[in-house]
């Protein structure tokens, strides 16, 4: 998926590899953001269902997964972050 450069400099600065956005955006629960954005987010299911998919990897990912990527309506992700609290719905 095709990222802004803020989203690059932000994943770099973050430490979050590469694999973790993939996931987040074809596992991760996806809502609005406002804007037209949409955010993606690993829940309790989404968790479950990535540690079916990437079997004993889940152990060194584990760490990864309290993330949030924020993708425009083009389809870009905007921006990548750790959650510092419970996203509310």
């Amino acid at each position: 998926m095709e990222m802004t450069k803020h989203a690059s400099i932000r994943q770099q600065q973050r430490s979050i590899p590469p694999m973790i956005i993939e996931f987040l955006i074809s596992y991760g629960v996806c809502e609005k953001a406002g804007d037209g954005t949409k955010k993606h987010y690993f829940d309790k299911q989404s968790k479950r269902q990535l540690k079916v998919y990437v079997g004993q990897l889940f152990g060194l990912i584990e760490e990864y997964l309290n993330c949030y990527a924020v993708v425009c309506p083009e389809g870009r992700i905007v921006t990548v972050a750790y959650r510092t609290e419970k996203i509310k719905h």
